[in-house]
């Protein structure tokens, strides 16, 4: 978000209907071309200059994946513009595998999708992977191919790979034809039966002719065939096997029936900036992708757990959600939210209702009521007023310091929730801590904030390890937010080594005596146990045995030798690490009258576990995950090899809906710090995982010795 400054002088369009909107979600991996073809469609609105500078403020840049991350608003950018009397809302998602919650964010919002392919490089693992993501939703979608003009552009090749990847349906609406090498001069449109050109610097539509006329025909049949098949109106399927002429009009509405469906995917190629394909990506858009009326409307529960099934009406109650929130120096809290039914209004209270949970922590619930600020539309960095958002629209809302992404507005009197949807779990861990002491009682509110705002972020105040860790989607995305603490809070962090929670047992079992005497004047100090010392099976913790007989240590102190061994298997062997699994046998050992005391018995007790661990060494016990790997099956040779060299056992493989592969298997936690990073680079951005704890298990001696001897220098 921007300061004050920056915001718009003017107010954005006045929109009345439902209708009058398309959200379309923008999404391409890095390097796909995404942000040249946002400045095409920006310059062809003339919501930018040819120069390149916005009208309300903002330039192009403010959409480019090199800006997500530098800016202070990281993650997903709205672009309004107005095309044939229509608003079309733009969610810009970043391009990084490590930005899925914003991805997640922007299908949420959007009622289509974009999906950008290079001619270059084809169908990339990640691409593959959000396309997934859409399918699983259902989402209209429809392929834009790019870098055209690119000496190494195969468009053929491209469209091949689609159609292997999304399926047949994917099927080219526009064919480019070239007037020289790596240079785009006109396109065959499919469905009109003729060729748009603009070799001669100006727009001409003409007949196909020549060589021409037998791609059209190879190309047009097969889209009509696709189309056809999916139709109601079995009199199109007559009309065609009978050689009859088929009306473009009545093709166009069976393709928009296709794209709702979710059964037929156009593909448009594009060329330069503005030039060729984009009039007519702009025209799919408010033509064949759907209004927020004939959108699907997310279902809401009542507070008592009754279901409201609403439709895209201003008129209706009032039902928006909040698909990002950020913090702006000026404005405070910022949402941005999409209206599914009825109208938000500026300055009004509402009603907001959310909960947050992570894995092992208490859900923290919102149900409150909260006065609304301003509402704005925005446009990258600048924001535009509006008077009301209507159903089916995307905009801003200031001052909701209590809401948080994934939280559902609606009217006090008629409260409503809907269940948000599924954010991907940070799987990255990095440790931090303050770089300067001033800002260490900064560092953990401040990372909070971040959190509230993003929910792929996770902060964690780790109990055996004593580090502060942030539990990011990646490398990028980690120093986005070390970038933000530093930026907006003015908290400079430094990133330390992650630490794994390794516990230890007893190597074997042992007979000990454990001496506290104590004599200085006045009462001493005086208590001897007797014990005997071994490990048990996983899991059992302390099993704490009384085998004392003729009273040699009083009854009233044996309580005391076991809280004594207990605190000294919390605070851990010499080096730190926990001791876990054991079973202790106090067998004996003696008092005094008079210098014997519950302190004196609980330091014999601790003693005696020192002694234990110093005679019979110990075992370090390492966590262990249960994982499961999601690639494509190209992919699983090389992860079922890598896992095997990170000492992992693979429990097994199945098959997902999508047709990936799902690797399930037990791997230590300390070979999986950075996988995240790992698989993306194996499987090329088109790998998922998941992981669970399990336990703890012996960890091989050679790998145990190298990690007891890096925690010397602490134990001295």
């Amino acid at each position: 978000m921007s300061s004050p400054n920056a915001n718009a002088k003017t107010t954005a369009p006045v929109i009345t209907s439902p209708d009058q909107i398309r959200n379309v979600v923008m999404i391409g991996s890095s390097g796909s071309g995404k942000t040249t073809i946002v400045e095409g469609l920006l310059l062809a609105t003339g919501a930018i200059t040819r120069a390149g500078s916005v009208q309300e403020g903002t330039t192009v840049t403010d959409f480019t994946d090199e800006a997500r991350r530098t800016q202070r608003s990281v993650g997903m950018a709205v672009a309004p513009v107005m095309h044939d009397g229509v608003k079309i809302n733009f969610i810009d998602a970043p391009g990084y595998a490590d930005y899925t919650g914003d991805m997640r964010a922007g299908l949420r919002a959007a009622d289509a999708a974009l999906f950008f392919i290079s001619a270059v490089d084809g169908v990339t693992g990640t691409t593959r992977m959000l396309w997934d993501e859409c399918a699983k939703l259902d989402k209209p979608r429809a392929v834009v191919i790019t870098k055209l003009d690119n000496t190494r552009a195969d468009y053929d090749a491209t469209i091949e790979a689609c159609q292997t990847h999304f399926g047949v349906s994917a099927l080219p609406l526009y064919v480019p034809l070239y007037q020289a090498e790596a240079e785009v001069g006109a396109i065959m449109d499919l469905l009109a039966g003729n060729i748009i050109d603009r070799t001669s610097g100006s727009l001409t539509v003409r007949e196909p002719t020549g060589d021409e006329a037998d791609d059209f025909e190879s190309n047009r049949d097969a889209l009509l065939e696709a189309i056809i098949t999916e139709s109601n109106d079995e009199t199109l399927m007559e009309i065609y096997l009978e050689g009859g002429e088929l009306e473009p009009d009545a093709l166009k509405a069976d393709m928009r029936v296709g794209i709702a469906n979710g059964v037929f995917f156009p593909i448009l190629p594009m060329a330069e900036p503005g030039g060729i394909g984009t009039a007519e990506l702009l025209s799919l858009i408010v033509n064949g992708f759907p209004a927020p009326t004939a959108a699907w409307v997310p279902e809401a529960k009542t507070p008592n757990g009754e279901t409201r099934e609403l439709t895209a009406d201003p008129d209706g109650p009032l039902l928006a959600e909040v698909v990002k929130t950020t913090t702006d120096a000026y404005l405070g809290r910022v949402a941005v939210v999409r209206v599914f039914s009825g109208t938000l209004m500026p300055e009004t209270q509402v009603h907001i209702a959310g909960m947050t949970a992570w894995p092992g922590e208490e859900p923290r619930v919102r149900n409150e009521n909260e006065r609304a600020g301003a509402l704005t539309s925005p446009f990258g960095a600048a924001n535009r007023p509006v008077e009301s958002l209507i159903a089916g629209d995307i905009g801003t809302v200031t001052r909701l310091s209590n809401a948080e992404t994934g939280d559902t507005l609606s009217a006090p009197s008629d409260p409503l929730m809907l269940e948000t949807w599924t954010q991907p779990e940070p799987m990255m861990p990095i440790a931090v801590a303050a770089a300067r002491s001033q800002d260490e009682d900064k560092l953990s509110s401040s990372i909070s904030r971040l959190v509230s705002e993003d929910p792929t972020l996770r902060l964690e105040q780790n109990a055996e390890t004593s580090q502060l860790v942030l539990w990011s989607m990646g490398e990028a995305h980690a120093d986005v937010t070390i970038n933000a603490l530093k930026e907006r809070f003015g908290v400079e962090v430094t990133r330390i080594e992650y630490k794994v929670p390794f516990r230890a047992t007893l190597a074997k079992k042992i007979a000990v005596q454990g001496r506290h005497v104590k004599q200085s004047g006045g009462h001493g100090q005086y208590a001897v146990c007797e014990l005997e010392v071994e490990p048990i099976a996983a899991g059992s913790g302390l099993d704490f045995v009384d085998q004392v007989v003729g009273g040699v240590v009083p009854r009233q102190f044996i309580p005391s030798v076991e809280k004594g061994v207990r605190a000294q298997m919390e605070n851990g062997i010499g080096n730190g690490y926990p001791l876990v699994d054991l079973r202790v046998k106090l067998v004996g050992g003696k008092a005094h009258s008079v210098d014997s005391s519950d302190a004196a018995f609980q330091m014999a007790g601790a003693i005696g576990l020192k002694e234990a661990w110093t005679k019979a060494g110990v075992t370090l016990l390492e966590p262990m995950l249960a994982v499961e790997i999601v690639v494509d099956n190209e992919y699983v040779g090389t992860i079922m090899a890598d896992l095997s060299g990170r000492r992992g056992r693979v429990t097994g493989t199945t098959s997902d809906e999508s047709g990936n592969t799902v690797v399930s298997a037990e791997v230590p936690e300390i070979e999986m710090v950075r996988y995240a990073v790992d698989l993306r680079s194996m499987a090329r951005g088109s790998g998922t995982f998941t992981r669970e704890n399990i336990g703890y298990e012996p960890m091989p001696s050679h790998l145990a010795d190298e990690i007891l001897k890096e925690k010397e220098p602490e134990k001295k």
